[in-house]
């Protein structure tokens, strides 16, 4: 039987599917057979009506007139959209900080995920200063490896650079699965300088990995912080306002530009204003290699909300860089991201309960930093992008998945439904509404930014690893059912341009005949010399005698230096002063006459 269109075009994007080596070993148990018919297929390309057969964890057909096996599980999703399953690539699952730990771990953190339609999350290892990246990251993988309930990947801070560490990173990107390091700007116990971020951004260009940054300024926000605490300024509003839009702009312009210089990609993780997007759409438009996160807290809710009188509320919404005063910066990031401005959507979910957040009761620098995403990223979007009328559903799509698949070089097993591609997929009904409400979302933290927030779209099936966990609305996940998913390095979508770009800017050296003409020569007492002598002209302060008596070369007084002072005090003032001379006329004679 002849392939139909749609299987043809789908044929088209399987290039290394059947080549890549397999997730899942032939001996595990057999997922449950599910078709899913009568739905309309939305990936970031193009959009169209067709079945999906489902075995193994695997999309094995895709196309209409489908033959399927006896005892498949069907699900008609007639009117609903098919999208490849959300991946969110920022999340803060357990991670120590300020003495705490995060109230979301891998477990409610993930749950939380499915339960949005997120099917993978990319979490980050947080070192110690002085602690190995390769332990920090074993750590994080013991953390994860027995909660997760989706599949997850890793990044890596760097919060120090020696030898050691960069040997590290080569064992990571080789032999573990990570393909992207996170520098920070700012953070006392983690943020590198400029030489050292330099160096890493070099490190990860000659690894094929991706660097990723942090961007502020964190030595100006240590003095504006301490400025605004000795006026008595300790509330979360401090929090905001020793961290104004500038600081994310110039650090996000000095990444880019150090990035560049390395000859490095760039992905600029949570970007929080618009002044900070607006560097990464230019320096987009001038050919550099960077992509933009902004976070779903970022898209749909703004730092208004630090200056409430509520201190719980206030310091519920800290994160960093901060949620932005200016109203309309949710919207204007959103124009950005449904433009290409900015590629590709995060969370930066890093949660923490009201008595967590009250570490910093009385210094806002104490309040541990982190915001709720993980759960409603899916639904702010579609409401603030697709609903709003500011993207259409294949750029959904790419924003929320297939963009980060082909950055982190998961794509095609991961942000695509096409045969060969793994199950992860989401039936969504885009007219269904829901309200917002921490009583009633899946995450363990007592807080939610996007309170009260009516969302059109909602998840009604979700399918991870061909497991069906949300059906029909309902939540049914299982702890440990995810996998750790390797990342491996030189994704194409992000290296493709970067040797050519790195031939291109190669330094030139200009072939010349040597000079052979004469050269002076100096003695070392001569420099000596030269280095003690008075100079000619020496400068004097201008209250001193000497000041206004320099001689010039002839050896009389420089009648161009001015006697007066704005000081009041002249410089010849001590001298006795002749008597007064009445006189008829001023010097060169009376001008009345004339008129």
């Amino acid at each position: 039987m002849a392939a139909s269109p749609v299987q043809e075009s789908v044929e088209a994007y399987r290039v290394g599917i059947t080549a890549a080596e397999p997730w899942y070993n032939g001996d595990e148990s057999a997922q449950s057979r599910i078709f899913i018919k009568n739905g309309l297929v939305v990936n970031d390309d193009q959009s169209f009506h067709a079945d999906i057969y489902i075995e193994d964890g695997i999309i094995k057909q895709l196309g209409t007139n489908l033959v399927i096996p006896g005892g498949a599980r069907t699900i008609d999703a007639r009117g609903k959209y098919v999208f490849p399953g959300g991946i969110d690539t920022n999340t803060h699952f357990q991670l120590p900080l300020n003495g705490t730990t995060a109230a979301d771990d891998f477990y409610s953190g993930t749950k939380a995920a499915l339960a949005g339609g997120t099917t993978m999350i990319i979490d980050f290892v947080v070192p110690q200063r002085e602690e190995s990246i390769l332990e920090a990251y074993e750590k994080w993988r013991g953390w994860g490896d027995a909660k997760v309930c989706c599949d997850y990947g890793l990044h890596v801070g760097i919060t120090s650079w020696t030898s050691e560490i960069s040997k590290e990173m080569e064992q990571l990107t080789q032999e573990k699965g990570v393909n992207s390091f996170q520098v920070f700007m700012a953070g006392s116990d983690r943020m590198l300088e400029d030489s050292d971020i330099y160096n890493v951004f070099n490190r990860c260009r000659e690894l094929g990995a991706l660097p990723m940054v942090h961007a502020e300024n964190g030595h100006l926000i240590e003095i504006k912080s301490a400025e605004l605490v000795a006026q008595g300024i300790t509330g979360p509003e401090g929090h905001l306002q020793c961290r104004p839009e500038e600081i994310e702009e110039e650090a996000t312009q000095r990444a880019i530009t150090l990035a560049n210089e390395a000859g490095a990609p760039l992905y600029v993780v949570q970007v929080m204003s618009k002044s900070a997007a607006d560097v990464i759409s230019k320096a987009r438009r001038e050919g550099k290699i960077v992509f933009g996160e902004p976070t779903a807290a970022g898209l749909g809710t703004d730092g208004s909300h630090q200056y409430n009188k509520c201190w719980r509320h206030s310091a519920g919404h800290v994160t960093a860089p901060p949620l932005r005063a200016d109203p309309s910066t949710p919207s204007y990031l959103m124009d950005l991201l449904a433009n290409n401005d900015l590629q590709v959507t995060g969370t930066d979910n890093c949660t923490f309960n009201a008595d967590q957040k009250a570490l910093g009761k009385d210094d806002f620098r104490w309040i541990p930093t982190g915001v709720n995403g993980v759960e409603d990223r899916m639904s702010i979007i579609w409401e603030k992008g697709v609903h709003a009328g500011k993207m259409d559903p294949c750029r959904y799509v790419a924003v929320t998945s297939t963009t980060a698949a082909k950055i982190f070089n998961l794509y095609p097993k991961k942000g695509r439904i096409a045969v060969g591609s793994d199950a992860d997929i989401v039936i969504w009904n885009g007219d269904q509404e829901r309200i917002i409400s921490a009583k009633t979302h899946h995450q363990a933290v007592d807080f939610n930014v996007f309170e009260g927030m009516s969302c059109h779209g909602v998840p009604e099936y979700v399918i991870t690893n061909g497991s069906i966990v949300m059906d029909e609305g309902q939540l049914k996940v299982t702890q440990g059912l995810g996998r750790f998913v390797s990342t491996p390095p030189n994704a194409q979508f992000v290296f493709s341009r970067v040797t050519s770009k790195a031939k291109a800017s190669q330094p030139q050296r200009i072939e010349r005949d040597p000079y052979t003409g004469p050269v002076v020569e100096i003695k070392a007492e001569d420099a000596a010399a030269m280095a003690s002598r008075r100079p000619d002209n020496p400068i004097f302060p201008e209250q001193s005698a000497e000041f206004h008596n320099r001689p010039t070369r002839g050896g009389v007084r420089n009648m161009q230096d001015s006697s007066f002072s704005l000081s009041g005090a002249q410089f010849d003032e001590h001298k006795t002063k002749r008597p007064g001379t009445k006189v008829s006329n001023p010097p060169g004679g009376k001008s009345t006459g004339f008129w």
